[in-house]
């Protein structure tokens, strides 16, 4: 368009050149004539230009409408306080299987300070004396370091979420969505964290809400196909929406971010929904039913697996999810899906805890003493399948015109182990090691062989709490409880002491939004976290009771929290 109106310019101009000598020479009283035609063609390209210039900016409007771009900027300051922080490491070793081979000769002879048995003994005097007063009697702990405890204070921790969604419309009933982020602590962008909890692995299910760096992730990505072939049935296949579902978006001060309940599903995993629309049936408003698939661990590829030596299963996810009345003021959602061949970790990536190369790598840490403030990173992957889960709930929540919001949500897990185990455990049970020689039969290594428990577990949580308006905006209170074996997939949830609702324990949490302006807010909270067991968040090693490894009476390979709170506040902006 540009072009052609730039030829019929120079055209125009040319003509008009050309043409004025023989008028000036016809007759000079026709220069005003000339003169009011230059002005009258100087006018017309300036109408053109303009014209090209309004077609050029539709044409680039045109195609970036194509894609609709929105999102969030959060920054947040945190002050987190732990109490009662302990670790007192141990394994649960078979005693009995070990005099037995000791006996055999298997491990050398125990008076020869060069044998695998000898240097064992030297290097465990208590060890040596129990072993020969016969006190080393069938599956005792192993205890691995002296228990240490304490306070821990963070005062200040600032962080930075960026969120950025897509749309577009690929066709009358076909949409493509997706949302990019990035979550990262002010000052830091390494992307791995030293290994002193479940929740500093790092891993695809959980890179949303965990701070990595200053990268967008693909958090979401998938389509949209409705009504299809005229019918209520529509199918969703990608990067699933399986973050910040319903009631867990009220404290976000959000719409509904997750089609699950996010009581018992706050991670991130690939793979489809196919969903009909019963309410256009049977007349009953938002009422939809959904199936969802899902894979949550690919156990073959990137693992070695042309070695021939791949033990683990991919983990698939399925079950059922239902929207029984979605009016504006009632929400009744039910769910229930399966989780099979759960194995003992995902990949991932750590920097490895020099407290734990201290009692695994010995001979690796004779090195490492020397960079006290290094830690080598490494990919991690789980040694095998541990069992299946199943997991279940109801909540409901109701939203009254005036802006009062109350929910109430009950969850259910059940777990079965098969007696697998790998390093810190089987399906919420510890694992039994026994002492085996290395590969050239030098030293003793403990390998993990079985689960001290293949029985099934069942927990439950309870999750309720309410917003109302207040001046300048509104006022939330929350409470969420889960028994020892509760074990939901809420790990992504962005909570920096660790996900509240996958709490083994007591948390309450109240706070208050500042409405700033409709596309701003500050948020003002407390979260005050009572641990009653072990491991929340993880299926993997057995809850134990936190008062009794501050006592001394249980162990675990990880430091334990008693008690934590969580001082924040937030600026929030959408756009």
């Amino acid at each position: 368009m540009r072009t052609l109106v730039a030829i019929v310019v120079a055209q125009a101009l040319g003509l008009s050149v050309m043409a004025a000598p023989a008028v000036y020479a016809a007759d000079q009283q026709d220069s005003a004539k000339i003169a009011e035609l230059k002005k009258q063609l100087a006018d017309l390209t300036e109408e053109l230009e303009d014209l090209t210039t309004r077609v050029s900016k539709n044409e680039r409007h045109s195609a970036t409408d194509r894609i609709v771009l929105s999102g969030d900027f959060r920054v947040k300051a945190h002050s987190l306080h732990y109490q009662n922080v302990t670790w007192n490491p141990a394994i649960a070793v078979n005693f009995s299987d070990f005099g037995m081979r000791a006996m055999a000769g298997e491990y050398g002879n125990p008076m020869d300070a060069n044998s695998p048995l000898g240097k064992m003994m030297t290097a465990n005097p208590d060890l040596a004396m129990a072993f020969q007063s016969g006190m080393l009697q069938g599956v005792m702990p192993y205890v691995l370091a002296n228990p240490e405890t304490q306070d821990i204070d963070n005062d200040l921790l600032y962080t930075t979420r960026l969120r950025l969604n897509l749309k577009a419309k690929v066709w009358d009933n076909v949409d493509f969505a997706g949302r990019l982020s990035m979550y990262k602590n002010w000052g830091d962008s390494t992307g791995v964290q030293v290994f002193d909890s479940w929740r500093s692995f790092s891993m695809d299910g959980t890179n949303s809400g965990n701070t990595s760096g200053d990268w967008l992730r693909v958090e979401r990505a998938y389509f949209d196909w409705r009504d299809i072939g005229g019918s209520p049935f529509y199918l969703s296949i990608g990067r699933r929406p399986s973050t910040y579902g319903p009631p867990s978006q009220y404290r976000e001060n959000e719409l509904r971010g997750g089609t699950p309940s996010g009581h018992l599903v706050n991670f991130n995993f690939d793979g489809l929904t196919l969903g009909y629309k019963l309410g256009e049936l049977l007349d009953v408003e938002g009422m939809v039913v959904r199936f969802c698939y899902g894979q949550g661990f690919e156990s073959q590829w990137g693992n070695g697996e042309l070695f021939g030596d791949t033990v683990t299963k991919d983990t698939h996810l399925g079950g059922f999810n239902i929207d029984v009345i979605n009016d504006g003021n009632h929400f009744l959602q039910l769910t229930l899906f399966g989780a099979k061949d759960i194995n003992d970790g995902f990949k991932g990536t750590i920097a490895f805890p020099n407290q734990l190369a201290s009692i695994f790598a010995p001979t690796m840490y004779q090195d490492l003493q020397k960079f006290d403030s290094f830690n080598f990173v490494t990919r991690v992957q789980p040694s095998g399948v541990i069992g299946d889960m199943y997991l279940g709930g109801i909540g409901y929540a109701y939203e009254s015109d005036d802006e009062q919001k109350f929910f109430a949500s009950f969850g259910w897990t059940q777990t079965n182990g098969n007696g697998n185990a790998g390093m810190f455990g089987g399906m919420l049970s510890d694992a039994v090691f026994t002492a085996e020689l290395n590969a050239d039969g030098t030293e003793i290594i403990m390998s993990p062989a079985t689960a001290d428990d293949d029985s099934s577990h069942n927990g439950y949580g309870v999750y309720v709490g309410m917003q109302i308006p207040a001046p300048y905006g509104k006022v939330g209170l929350e409470y969420n409880y889960g028994s020892k074996y509760w074990t939901p997939f809420t790990q992504a949830q962005d909570d920096p002491i660790g996900s509240k609702l996958a709490t083994r324990g007591h948390v309450v949490e109240g706070y208050y939004i500042f409405d700033v302006n409709p596309k701003m807010f500050i948020k003002l909270a407390g979260l005050y976290y009572d641990y009653d067991y072990t491991g929340s968040g993880t299926p993997v090693g057995a809850p134990q009771k936190v008062s009794d490894v501050i006592a001394g009476r249980a162990y675990s390979l990880l430091p334990v929290v008693d008690k934590a709170y969580d001082v924040n506040a937030s600026l929030t902006v959408n756009f």
